[in-house]
């Protein structure tokens, strides 16, 4: 596909109308009818509604299915076996989340498979889609779960504890829908078959076009360094009206704080982001001064080291407000993931073929914990707005269309 037809062009008339055809199906899956946009989460209803309908496409295509032992969702062209080429990304959202982000990488997946067959081709090594689950961590906190267990990143008995804000945790949900979760851990075997590992991702942010207003489709070079704490601020619980301001010990007045310097501090780390996305405070009344609070601060950058030396920044701030307040401070790290760099040879080799810009982004994916152990690149399908994450998350079904396109390219050129 060349720059020209790919990027400048456009896709062949109606094919953002097949696109949007087939995508048409997702629609109503998980609707939040609170927050809007999606929630759909791993092993809950939406979920397991949106493994179904991947199955049955898949079948419908002659594809064959499996679920690995970590809850991962496997449609094969061709027996497995080493050296095969991987596509997909993730059923699951953040809470009422975009439509797009994970999705559209599976959704892409299947349609390259129509596409290569269009074509011709005939793979000379087998291909796999995959479903990664729980790569957001909106259900259970820790990200990229599918993937990290796959690859031995995390502690099984670890995962299996983690709990939902039900109570529920992984075991029992895992169990509820069929799965066995005494099974979850590293799959050597699986890994080892994977030769190569290309995602679709909507892009998320407007990196690409800044880089090229032009470019409907771009390449990662890189994932920036980013992780995830959790801050929790305990004080004494009392009632909001008879206590006096000098008698109380209120957690919320570090948590502000916490907020303030997630913005204030990153005035000394460029090209750092910080957020305080989450806030629970204990027991949550309006008229009770909480007795503890907890807050999720998540921080990107492109070395690991500086985004270490921002959350030491924020929570510096955060313990002398709770100092003052007479609160104490506990910080757990529950996730941190060093910067990615993506095969560099595979990425030349796709960008050259596609004629796509290559960008980094700070947005992490399965294919960041994949890319330590195989050769993995990323493709990004413009975003116009730059939105995810969020409700009006959007790309353009002719965009979707020349992705699709562009997807197959790169798997012709892997599978034969």
């Amino acid at each position: 596909m060349s720059r020209e037809n790919a990027v400048r062009f456009g896709p062949t008339p109606g094919d953002g109308s097949r696109f949007a055809s087939a995508w048409s199906d997702l629609a109503g899956i998980g609707r939040d009818q609170l927050r809007g946009g999606f929630s759909r989460h791993v092993f809950d209803d939406a979920e397991m509604q949106l493994r179904a309908w991947f199955v049955e496409q898949a079948q419908r295509r002659g594809l064959e299915v499996e679920n690995d032992r970590n809850g991962n969702v496997w449609a094969w062209w061709g027996a497995p076996a080493p050296g095969a080429v991987v596509t997909g990304s993730h059923l699951d959202s953040v809470p009422g989340g975009g439509a797009f982000d994970g999705p559209l990488g599976v959704v892409s997946g299947l349609l390259a498979v129509d596409e290569l067959r269009l074509r011709g081709v005939t793979p000379d090594r087998p291909l796999a889609i995959a479903c990664f689950m729980e790569e957001e961590g909106g259900r259970f906190g820790l990200p990229c779960l599918g993937s990290r267990l796959l690859t031995g990143a995390v502690d099984p008995d670890h995962v299996r504890r983690l709990h939902d804000a039900d109570g529920v945790s992984v075991a029992d949900a895992a169990r509820r829908v069929g799965f066995d979760p005494s099974t979850m851990g590293p799959d050597p075997a699986r890994l080892a078959s994977i030769g190569t590992f290309v995602e679709l991702h909507i892009e998320q942010g407007r990196l690409l076009r800044s880089v090229d207003p032009l470019a409907v489709i771009g390449v990662a070079s890189e994932i920036v360094a980013h992780g995830r704490w959790r801050i929790t601020v305990s004080g004494q619980g009392n009632h909001a009206g008879t206590t006096a301001v000098a008698d109380r010990h209120d957690p919320m007045i570090p948590a502000a704080a916490a907020v303030l310097a997630a913005r204030r501090v990153l005035s000394g780390f460029e090209g750092a982001v910080a957020t305080i996305g989450r806030i629970t405070p204990v027991p949550g009344g309006t008229n009770v001064i909480a007795s503890s609070v907890a807050l999720w601060l998540d921080v990107r950058h492109t070395d690991a080291l500086v985004t270490a030396a921002i959350v030491d920044a924020i929570v510096a701030e955060v313990r002398a407000e709770a100092a003052a307040e007479g609160c104490t401070v506990m910080v757990q790290r529950e996730s941190m993931s060093d910067q990615v760099a993506f095969d560099p040879g595979l990425g030349l080799e796709i960008s050259g073929r596609l004629g796509a810009p290559v960008i980094p982004t700070a947005a992490g994916h399965d294919a960041g914990v994949f890319a330590a152990h195989v050769p993995t690149a990323m493709v990004f399908v413009r975003n116009p707005a730059g939105v995810s994450h969020a409700p009006d998350e959007h790309a353009d079904a002719d965009d979707c269309a020349v992705g699709v396109q562009a997807l197959a390219t790169v798997l012709e050129t892997l599978l034969t």
